[in-house]
Order: C-alpha cells, then structure tokens, then sequence
C-alpha cells in the first residue's frame, strides 16, 4: 500500500497543472497516466491564447510552440471569408507541439515535488475512512494507492469519477465527433492565421479548421454533431480535404480522434475527497470547443485547493465547495453561462452564417463597439437577433 495525500490521476496539461500546484502547496501528490508516453496521442488541434498562459503563470517557450497566431479567417458557408488579423486584435496566440507541451507540464509538476507514474492504469477506485483506495495496474504489477484527495483529470465522461460515484455523462446532442490530420503540403493563407469552416456541407453542428504549424504543416480536422450528420465525422473530414482549395496537394501524416464534450460545466464536480477537472468536468468552451487553457485553469484551482485542504486536515465536500468559486473567480464567472451561448449558435443555419460574415465585413474592426456588433446580430431573423441581443449585453 502506498500512502499519499493526493493522487491525480491523467498526465495531460490539466492533470499535470493540478499536481504541480498541489505539490507547490506543500502535498504530497502522485500524478499517474495510463499512457507510457506522455503527451501521445494528441486529441486536439492545439490552439491555446497567449492571456491564458500568463493567467497560469507560464512563459511561452519555443521548444513547444510551433506556430504564433495573430488571428484568423472565418469563411461562410457561400465563401465568403472575414479576415481578423493583428490590425483589429490586440492579442496573439500559439499552435502548440503537445507531445512536447505535455511533457513540459509533466516536468514542471515533477519538479514541483509530485511522483509520475506512467502505464499506470486505475482498474478500480473505493472508499476508505480517510478516502480513497485506488487499484493499480503497471507493468504486469497490481499494486494499491491510498490518497485522502483524488482529482480526476481523465478526460470526457471520466471513468475515474463515474467510479468515485459521479455523474460524469454527456449528453450525446453535446459530444462532438473530432477527427483531424496533421498534415504537409498545405497551401494556408498565412502561417499566423488559423481558419475556420462554418455550415453544413463540412461540418453539421460543427464547423472545419485548420490550425498552421509553419512550412506547410497544419492541423486539418473537424467536429461534427452526432446527431445532426447522416456521415462519419472521418467522412465529413475526407470530403472537406478534397474540396477545400488550401488542402488540395496535402499529405496526411498523423490521424488524431476524440470526442469533445460541449454540454458546458458539470452540475458536480466535487464530492468528499474529490475534484474532477478539465474535460472530466465539462470545463471546456462549449461554442468553440476548445478547453486546454480552461483545464488547466481548473487544475490550477483544484491543485490549491487539494493543498489548502491538506494543510487543514479537511478533505470534505464542505471544504472542497471552494474549488468551484476559485475556477469561476479565475475565470471571471463567464463559463456558467456559455451553455446559453452555444444553444443559439446551434441555431444558426448557412444562411444566417452568410449574413453575419456579410454584416461583419462591413465593420470597421480597428474600432468596433457595442453597438456595432449588436447590428451584426440585428441582420438575423428576429427571434434570433432578439436573443444574441440579449445574450451580448449579458456578458457586459
């Protein structure tokens, strides 16, 4: 039986981020992935924005960035495109190397005092007086891990919280279906700017990109709502790579697949003795999918928490209630409400893309308030506009 005060069970970068902070708090922390090599495969397209990195403390490094983003272009379903590059935006953003990215994490909470096992898989999870007793399997070896704090950090529909007792399900109407190539020989508009692919001929539900890694390598790929496309989202994908005039000669030299769960934060993500965090948690943006730098920010959160929860001997669900404020605090309490967002933007059909790129284009993006945006909104129909109206002003 090995003893510890938090056992962190995933090695990506929310994982890792909970571990190190924990450690840094004083814990003792084992950080276990079933995985032998972390960081591999990556399931996602790598995007991350630079304010994200510094509200995590983090400096970029080079070793793991392989593209700085200045902006992008977003192209309606009738090919029309709008353009937001570093003339209109103040802030730029990284495509990332996760297999080294995660690593580096890994490093850090190494470094910050935390144990790392690899191919370390957990069969099964029980309560005990003080906790949790995990079964571990590594390397033909089964051994046990006694932990008072467990934060699960698995990923979508986490099988070590649904273990812990709970709920961890998505609704299948919020799993994203993502498949995307890494791939050479494509023809990008800019190496700083992504791309994004809006309607129904690519993406039902979803939408296409491709994220540039420089010297014609980019991230290829795209999500598609299960229950709204009659195709396979490899299908939809294999499809946009023929027709797509940036991808015509391109090679694919990775294939990645995972499921990206947009129903917006859990309604429980701790218990006694527990915290779930990342897409465990449903901490992800659930309009665009992305959720590396919310992760982390829950990680972050939870690896405070764990430790403050250490120090003052009280591992109970009244204690770790403070996970959530902190995670909505670091996150200015937005996250609660995306759900609302994504709703109406699933709502949203070709024409009305069509419409919003077209107003859009008419803006003067150097120098865009309030009310501009709201008559972008107002050229949908009115039920619609009526809603995002609202919706706009309530993120004010």
């Amino acid at each position: 039986m090995i003893e510890t005060d938090v056992l962190v069970v995933g090695a990506g970068p929310v994982g890792s981020t909970a571990a190190k902070h924990a450690a840094k708090g004083g814990a003792k922390v084992i950080l276990v992935d079933r995985k032998s090599e972390i960081g591999s495969p990556k399931r996602c397209a790598e995007g991350i924005y630079d304010r994200g990195l510094q509200w995590l403390g983090i400096e970029p490094d080079e070793r793991w960035i392989a593209q700085t983003i200045y902006g992008g272009v977003i192209y309606a379903p009738n090919g029309d495109s709008l353009t937001v590059d570093e003339t209109a935006l103040p802030e730029h953003g990284y495509v990332l190397e996760r297999k080294v990215f995660d690593k580096h994490m890994a490093m850090d909470a190494a470094r910050a005092g935390a144990e790392i096992k690899i191919k370390t898989l957990i069969s099964n999870i029980r309560r005990s007086d003080n906790g949790f007793i995990a079964t571990c399997e590594s390397m033909d070896e089964t051994y046990e891990i006694s932990t008072k704090i467990l934060i699960a950090a698995d990923g979508p529909e986490s099988i070590i919280g649904k273990m812990a007792g709970l709920d961890t399900t998505t609704p299948p109407k919020y799993m994203m279906s993502c498949v995307q190539y890494e791939m050479c020989n494509v023809d990008c508009v800019r190496d700083e700017l992504i791309e994004f692919y809006l309607g129904e001929e690519y993406a039902s539900g979803g939408y296409a990109w491709i994220f540039p890694k420089g010297n014609g390598v980019a991230n290829v790929g795209l999500g598609i709502a299960g229950d709204l496309s009659e195709k396979t989202a490899k299908e939809c994908l294999d499809k946009f790579v023929k027709t797509c005039p940036h991808t015509q000669n391109a090679q694919p030299v990775e294939f990645n697949v995972g499921g990206d769960p947009i129903s917006g934060l859990l309604d429980k993500i701790y218990d006694d003795n527990i915290m779930l965090c990342g897409d465990a948690a449903g901490q992800v943006d659930p309009i665009e999918g992305g959720g590396i730098i919310l992760g982390m920010m829950g990680g972050m959160a939870a690896g405070q928490v764990a430790a403050s929860s250490i120090k003052e001997g009280d591992y109970s669900a009244n204690k770790l209630k403070e996970y959530p404020d902190k995670f909505n605090e670091s996150t200015f309490n937005v996250v609660p409400k995306l759900p609302v967002a994504r709703d109406l933007v699933l709502e949203l059909k070709d024409k009305d893309f069509n419409k919003l790129v077209e107003a859009a284009n008419k803006l003067d993006l150097t120098n865009v308030g309030t009310k501009d945006v709201i008559k972008v909104f107002l050229k949908l129909p009115p039920r619609l506009s009526l809603k995002f109206t609202k919706l706009f002003k309530m993120f004010l």
